[in-house]
């Protein structure tokens, strides 16, 4: 198997500028950061991988460099035009309080073209284990220094016979994963209509109104000085400085991924399940929320710890709620930038274990899930130092990262080519969970893992045996 660096050979590397066609002419450019955004200042970049299948004819280098990426290219200029910010920096200037975020003529995103010599497309598109470092190359690094840092670094690699692939690596104190997601649909939905004057349907048109977000409290301050005192004894570091810190060690070779699917027939047998010991128990079904995401987390959070084994380590679930919708008054559902914030809980990892441990998890999700309808805000302050906080020895960390409700499976981009996987590459840091739609369009849930090789065995032996009882 080929090395991370010599798994693809780049082919080119340029810059892909607005388009100065469109109707939304390029100008200068600036959005000043919320508190949203500045909750999520120093988190690292998130990189995640689009994969897509082309048919033979179409997947020779030939056609791809004569056709494909030409069409690619003029979309996302297209696609940056209506989405200005994604093309410039964040900066912090030397008379501001905090930073922002800003476009200037000339700013463009970094597009790397890049050609894998590995076979192992096939591999990646399905749900089987395989190396989590194999992903590693098809995803660029954003440009970071002291002064500025990109929003956005893209790269796409062919592989030769097969498909290619998009891989994105997006600054989060910029933008969330919706709109990550909305930028990917909305690229893809000018690139497959192939017309420069088409302006972007309602739902993917982005709404930079950040009058619409509220902060008597000057949380945005509150938390930009939360990031410093996270950072404190880091001598090399600047409390002004726009570098993200690596406090991540290299992922090891053992390390695995693999992709676990609950059909609409699995999420129905869950909530049979939990419904009929709610019963049992003497509950009402109004007590908990069973909704997909509440249920497929649940029984993915208790087959996670069952497969950690016993022990009295604490158990962590951490998931990202979208606030737009929740806000007083309410943000437009395109609003552009973050307007998430993360809820946790935390058990005891007996409390998983045994016949009664799903209704556990059930239990600690929904709890989590009422919590967002009483107040999406109450407790914010405390929010960013809950990232990095001291946690007991051993305990085990179930972060959230993506969402069934994000529709990244609608990034079609025509060209006779079939979106077939989205990984989000960065759950490697913390062992986290991607949850996203089904790519089969069922209603289904997928469960995307990195673990390491005997775990992820145990997990998925654990996972198919539990569905199969419910049939």
């Amino acid at each position: 198997m080929a090395t991370s660096e010599s798994a693809v050979k780049i082919c080119e590397i340029t810059r892909v500028t607005p388009s100065p066609n469109s109707p939304n002419s390029p100008n200068e450019f600036t959005l000043p950061v919320t508190f949203f955004d500045t909750y999520w200042f120093k988190f690292p970049p998130v990189q995640s991988v689009y994969l897509y299948q082309l048919s033979d004819s179409h997947s020779t280098q030939s056609y791809f460099n004569s056709e494909i990426l030409p069409r690619l290219k003029q979309s996302l200029s297209h696609a940056l035009s209506h989405y200005l910010p994604v093309a410039g920096y964040l900066k912090w200037p030397s008379d501001a309080s905090k930073p922002v975020v800003s476009y200037t003529p000339g700013d463009g995103v970094t597009l790397t073209v890049a050609e894998s010599n590995v076979a192992n497309f096939d591999t990646l598109i399905s749900n089987e284990m395989h190396k989590a470092k194999e992903l590693h190359p098809l995803a660029s690094q954003l440009v970071l220094s002291d002064d500025k840092a990109g929003i956005l670094a893209l790269q796409i690699t062919l592989f030769p016979c097969r498909g290619f692939c998009i891989g994105t690596t997006a600054h989060h104190a910029a933008f969330d994963g919706k709109i990550a997601s909305m930028f990917m649909r909305s690229w893809a939905y000018l690139c497959k209509h192939g017309n420069n004057e088409l302006p972007l349907p309602p739902e993917l048109t982005p709404s930079f109104d950040r009058s619409i977000i509220k902060d008597p409290s000057g949380l945005d301050t509150l938390f930009l000085n939360q990031w410093k005192d996270i950072f404190a004894e880091d001598q090399e570091f600047d409390s002004r400085s726009l570098r993200i810190p690596d406090k991540y060690d290299p992922i090891s070779d053992d390390v695995v991924r693999a992709t676990f699917e609950f059909s609409n027939k699995d999420i129905k047998g869950l909530r049979d399940k939990a419904w009929s010991r709610s019963n049992t128990n003497g509950e009402t079904k109004q007590q908990h929320y069973l909704s997909s995401f509440v249920l497929t987390l649940a029984y993915t959070t208790t087959c996670l710890v069952k497969t950690k084994g016993e022990g009295d380590r604490d158990v962590v679930i951490d998931f990202g709620v979208d606030c737009r919708a929740r806000l007083e008054p309410p943000a437009p559902a395109t609003y552009f930038g973050n307007c998430v914030v993360n809820y946790s809980n935390s058990a005891e990892a007996r409390k998983f274990m045994g016949e009664e441990g799903f209704g556990f998890a059930i239990e600690m999700v929904s709890e989590l899930v009422q919590k967002v309808k009483k107040g999406v805000l109450e407790g914010a302050e405390m929010k960013v130092t809950n990232f990095y906080a001291p946690k007991l020895p051993g305990t085990q960390l179930i972060i959230v990262a993506g969402s069934p409700k994000l529709n990244v499976y609608e990034a079609d981009f025509g060209l006779s080519s079939k979106i077939k996987k989205v990984e989000i590459v960065s759950i490697e840091r913390d062992e986290a969970v991607f949850m996203a739609e089904s790519r089969e369009g069922n209603g289904g849930v997928e469960v995307g893992l990195a673990l390491k090789k005997h775990e992820m065995e145990k997990f998925a032996a654990l996972f198919s045996a539990g569905l199969k009882t419910l049939d």
